[in-house]
């Protein structure tokens, strides 16, 4: 397989074009023949036009690439070596919402053919690769992995976006495979556009396990610090000067509390405590990890309406500026932001909230949380919240805060931007 591929008499399809497929794609394209595959034709239409409907490629990393864009499944028929890398998100219950995975392996089985390759990158609980995807493709394709007539692996994705340091290529990567033939094939495939090499794990379900673990760690470390954050502001201390002080020690782990959203810290967890509930055992740790991180808008909304209260304020006739509803700094994406949460919340005590991010597209935060984004900020809050640290927001300092607040301003800044200013006449917080 790998032969072919270098010679490009085999070609190599990504399915799912979002944050992890296009780069992906992209990358493989400099060096192989690819095919893009994305079911929204106008992100397909943007991305043949060389731009990047998530906003996070320049157009020159389109350029000298030997890839065609499709929305037409059939296309697919065309590849032999094909990477799946469509989103896995949770429903509204927080239970993986598959979906996504399994219409792409329904698809991808319909082009399937004797001595392809299918090679999963969306990150999903272990097992499921094998237990849920591999029939679908075997009943579209009429043929089995276990004839041999085609194979399939597992390599997680680790992009993350706005980070335009650890790119794809700079970021070591784990493969796997059903047996040694398709390891020693995906590891080579793969080898050739990851400068930072590649780790072969020992079977599908030990990588999938190792990706759903890494953003489990960080949700976890990161409810410690808002479990912290919680305690510390009951007893008047500041967390982000205790932190400091503990992260001279050489081996304290440098994390901070924060609202954890997104598709990957806030999600994955989910997919292993939903294994783990299959098997009969109630993950206690992680089960704390996610409450307690899920509980923060609202301990924040409910923190703000107290110092409202104090200044003699009725939330009711308040106006609240936020700044930044993007799930992290320097990105697009809303996905999942669970500053919005914290929006929900602040509405909920009928206070008048106004949403700006430099960013954010106001259309997708109409239509993912029907919020309206301001297009120009006032002078009359009675409180700001600095929800997102974007490079544009740390330009800022207290006195622009103060001048656009009325006679008892109030500033919530939560990611710990700005120092502590010694001012009486501003209510400054954190977590």
């Amino acid at each position: 397989m790998y032969e072919k591929l270098k010679t490009k008499e085999n070609i190599i399809s990504v399915i799912g074009l979002g944050y992890v497929g296009l780069p992906l794609a992209l990358a493989f394209a400099k060096k192989f023949k690819v095919i893009g595959f994305d079911i929204n034709e106008t992100r397909v239409a943007m991305m043949r036009a060389g731009e990047d409907p998530s906003k996070e490629l320049e157009s020159s990393d389109f350029e000298n690439r030997e890839i065609t864009f499709t929305s037409n499944g059939d296309d697919l028929k065309t590849a032999q070596f094909h990477i799946v890398a469509v989103p896995t998100p949770v429903d509204e219950h927080l239970t993986p919402d598959l979906r996504p995975v399994l219409s792409a392996s329904r698809t991808v089985g319909k082009a399937l053919k004797k001595g392809d390759y299918v090679i999963f990158e969306s990150t999903v609980y272990p097992g499921c690769t094998e237990e849920d995807c591999l029939p679908i493709l075997e009943e579209e394709s009429g043929l089995s992995l276990a004839k041999g007539d085609f194979k399939i692996g597992y390599s997680p994705e680790r992009i993350n976006p706005g980070d335009k340091e650890h790119t794809i290529e700079k970021i070591l990567k784990i493969v796997s495979g059903n047996d040694a033939e398709a390891l020693e094939n995906i590891s080579k495939t793969y080898g050739d556009i990851i400068q930072a090499g590649i780790y072969e794990a020992s079977s599908i379900k030990v990588a999938e396990a190792a990706k759903v673990i890494e953003n489990t760690q960080r949700d976890l470390n990161i409810a410690f610090m808002n479990e912290l954050s919680l305690i510390f502001d009951r007893m008047g201390i500041d967390t982000q000067e205790v932190l400091k002080a503990a992260g001279t020690k050489w081996n304290f782990l440098k994390f901070y509390p924060g609202l954890v959203g997104g598709h990957c810290i806030g999600v994955d967890p989910y997919y292993l405590l939903h294994k783990s509930k299959k098997l009969g055992y109630n993950a206690q740790i992680i089960t704390s990890g996610r409450r307690i991180n899920d509980e923060m808008p609202a301990y924040i909304a409910k923190k703000l309406v107290q110092f409202m209260i104090q200044a003699g304020k009725n939330p009711g006739d308040t106006k609240v500026l936020v700044l930044g509803i993007t799930f992290k700094e320097n990105v697009a994406d809303i996905r999942n932001s669970k500053i919005a949460d914290l929006v929900r919340e602040l509405m909920e005590f009928s206070i008048n909230v106004h949403i700006t991010d430099p960013y954010a597209s106001p259309n997708e935060v109409a239509h993912e949380y029907r919020f309206s984004m301001v297009d120009q900020i006032s002078d009359n809050y009675d409180a700001v919240i600095v929800a997102v640290n974007h490079d544009q927001y740390k330009e800022l300092n207290i006195d622009y805060f103060k001048s656009i607040m009325n006679g008892k301003p109030i500033l919530f800044d939560l990611k710990a931007i700005y120092d502590r200013p010694d001012d009486p006449k501003l209510v400054y917080w954190r977590l």
